[in-house]
């Protein structure tokens, strides 16, 4: 109960740029939540489609791999089904590997997708801070100027307070949102070095049941 006293009190004192600062904070935090249940639910979705495709290609069942793709809104079901499909009557590892490239590319803006955002608030955050504390600072010597001698220390140190709230506060949602910034990026960069794999062992898988070459298998 004091604490959420004391956190009413330090916003209440914090003044007017503490609601755009707040207003930042919740949206940030809301990009984030939804970033991540997306990358969560992504990263299984394609673990369960690559297992489930490269049992396909496994039973050299090309036609049910670009069956399943083409119906699939699953990013790693679409690249594998990208590449078998250039495969039809190609052997060429360079042109199955550009489909499945291709591939990746179009998932890519879509595991990104907002993610850019929450640095870009956590920046806003720290401006608004410091502009309600320079703004604050001017409107606490402004107003010493107009008070009397005895009254003079009391407003200034009262007002400067008041004003270095918002720079804390502006601190306090800036650097959660560059954690959650730093956290998502690291898992897209997880699901994206996935689909890198993934092409590797489709063209590793091919080899393996004799529809490509040998000397086209290449190092996991």
């Amino acid at each position: 109960m004091e604490f959420y006293q004391l956190t009413v009190r330090f916003f209440q004192n914090g003044g007017p740029f503490m609601y755009p600062i707040a207003t930042v904070l919740v949206v940030g935090l809301a990009i984030a939540i939804e970033r991540w249940l997306v990358l969560t639910r992504a990263r299984f979705a394609n673990r369960r489609a690559f297992d489930s495709a490269m049992a396909l290609v496994r039973q050299k069942d090309f036609a049910g791999v670009i069956s399943t793709g083409t119906q699939s809104n699953v990013p790693m079901s679409r690249i594998v089904a990208a590449g078998i499909a250039r495969f039809a009557g190609n052997t060429r590892r360079d042109d199955i590997e550009s489909a499945m490239e291709e591939g990746i590319m179009e998932a890519l803006p879509r595991l990104e997708r907002r993610t850019q955002y929450l640095a870009t608030l956590a920046n806003v955050a720290t401006l608004l801070g410091l502009l309600g504390t320079i703004v604050g600072l001017i409107s606490a010597f402004t107003a010493v100027a107009d008070a009397a001698a005895a009254e003079k220390a009391s407003m200034l140190s009262s007002s400067i307070s008041v004003a270095m709230n918002t720079t804390a506060f502006g601190l306090i949602s800036a650097i959660p949102l560059l954690l959650l910034h730093a956290v998502l990026q690291t898992k897209t960069t997880e699901i994206v070095d996935s689909f890198e794999m993934a092409s590797v062992k489709v063209l590793n898988t091919l080899a393996d049941v004799g529809a490509l070459p040998a000397q086209t298998r290449m190092t996991d």
